[in-house]
């Protein structure tokens, strides 16, 4: 039986940076997967290929829409999905690659086949013929990633009902797309196909959209994409989808009068979420099992609680992003290894990478009334800077929360151009538990978009300067 001091099970984001972290300390990895690429959904279903395409249909629109043609550069595009499909794959492809070879840098053993636990210390391999059938591990690291949710009794057809996957792959602009489900895959792929000419609805349950952004930059976010065109029906919910001859019809119902109306489109994107993929680890034989919210926990008391494993990235709990894999992967690696490793889960960084961006960290308004913590707010718009003009990329804003006892940022919350960019400064700002006086006597330089973020937190000293 091969024996390793790790074997990681997935070999996504949370996957192949445990492994290439935990190979940097000197210690033997194997990373199990399954699929035949590594770099799981984020590079192959999901962040990757929606960024890209994200930034194609917005070079598309832009040209369409005669925005060059002021800095002199004319000519109307001719949409070629098949040809951006084809852009897509092969950056995909690259990417993949590019992790493999990685992995191998850095003497990590890849293994395809389907791993399942067989016990403490024990993974059974199911794979080709020269594929190990069992690995032993002193510690075993489980990052299986996630799957996209389904509505209860609709199934995926993967042809009129969708998921995430589905969607950033069709073959043809959709004649009307209805997304069930307004948050970060909704917005980010409805963006997608209505710039590349699809009547887009966005339907959410709830009373806003992207319900964990603020408050204030969720509604002005709202406001944009309904002003470029994107249908939204708030507070209203699908109960089922039929399919019609010529698509789908959605059964909705809204709280308000408990009646339930149709609504017809050609496909149905359902966008509700994504839960742990855990289905044939085989998780009660080492004493664990998938809790409501999807994620693993450990069963209770010393007698059954496992030793040895340990869970990252979308299969643990906690919001399901590339940015938290990766952290909490570096923390694994450091931490089986007796390195102080940790995650500062209140900086951690989240953007929308829509038309306008948006980003955020640390804490919104209403978390921090609801928790009782005094503070401050410092706000300042894009406009306010020079490099605005300059673009003629004028909407937008910069918001910061600052800890009134501590003087320390509390949170940010950014949207318009560059903000995912943006954000990252911020994020440095509170790693280092810099007071927001600090952050304000920052030079930037001039002209460019971060001097916002100065004055933003020179707003919230009380002595922004171009107000």
């Amino acid at each position: 039986m091969n024996h390793y001091d790790i074997v990681v099970i997935g070999c996504g984001a949370a996957g192949y940076n445990t492994a290439i972290r935990a190979s940097q300390l000197g210690l033997a990895v194997a990373c199990v997967e399954r699929a035949s690429n590594v770099g799981g959904a984020a590079i192959q279903t999901d962040c990757i290929p929606s960024r890209l395409l994200l930034h194609a249909s917005e070079v598309y629109e832009t040209a369409l829409a005669g925005r060059y043609a002021r800095i002199g550069i004319d000519g109307v595009p001719t949409l070629n999905l098949s040809q951006m499909m084809t852009y897509k794959g092969t950056a995909i492809e690259s990417m993949a690659k590019s992790a493999y070879t990685l992995l191998g840098r850095h003497g990590v053993t890849v293994i395809q086949g389907h791993a399942t636990l067989a016990g403490a210390g024990c993974v059974v391999i199911n794979g080709g013929d020269h594929v190990p059938p069992m690995l032993s591990a002193t510690t075993i690291v489980i990052a299986t990633g996630s799957e996209p949710i389904p509505l209860p009794s609709v199934a995926f057809d993967h042809q009129s009902v969708l998921h995430s996957a589905d969607a950033l792959s069709l073959d043809r602009v959709p004649r009307h797309l209805a997304i069930v489900g307004a948050g970060a895959v909704g917005v980010e792929l409805g963006s997608i196909w209505r710039r590349l000419g699809s009547r887009v609805t966005l339907i959410e349950r709830r009373e806003r959209i992207c319900y964990w952004l603020d408050r204030d930059i969720a509604l002005t976010f709202q406001r944009a994409l309904r002003q470029q065109g994107i249908g939204i029906q708030l507070q209203t919910e699908v109960v089922g989808i039929d399919k019609t001859s010529d698509g789908v019809s959605l059964r909705l119902r809204t709280p308000a009068s408990g009646e339930a109306t149709t609504f017809d489109a050609e496909m149905a994107l359902v966008a509700i979420g994504r839960r742990p993929s855990t289905a044939g680890l085989n998780l009660a034989s080492v004493g664990m099992h998938v809790n409501d919210g999807g994620s693993l926990r450990m069963h209770p008391g010393p007698a059954t609680k496992p030793r040895g494993i340990w869970v990252v990235g979308d299969a643990a709990a906690g919001p399901m992003s590339m940015s938290k894999a990766e952290e909490e992967a570096i923390a694994c690696a450091e931490q089986i290894a007796g390195l102080p490793g940790f995650v500062n889960y209140a900086a951690i960084p989240s953007v929308l990478h829509t038309t306008p961006e948006v980003a955020m960290i640390g804490k919104t308004e209403d978390e921090l009334r609801e928790t009782g913590i005094p503070y401050r707010v410092g706000y300042c718009p894009l406009s306010a800077t020079a490099r605005s003009a300059i673009c003629g990329a004028s909407e937008g804003s910069v918001k910061l929360l600052v800890d009134a006892r501590t003087n320390l940022i509390a949170g940010a919350h950014l949207i318009g151009a560059g903000a995912a960019e943006l954000v990252s400064q911020v994020a440095v700002a509170m790693e280092a538990s810099m007071i927001c006086e600090d952050f304000a006597r920052i030079c930037h330089p001039y002209p460019t978009s971060a001097e916002a973020l100065r004055q933003a937190a020179m707003a919230a000293g009380g002595w922004m300067m171009r107000a």
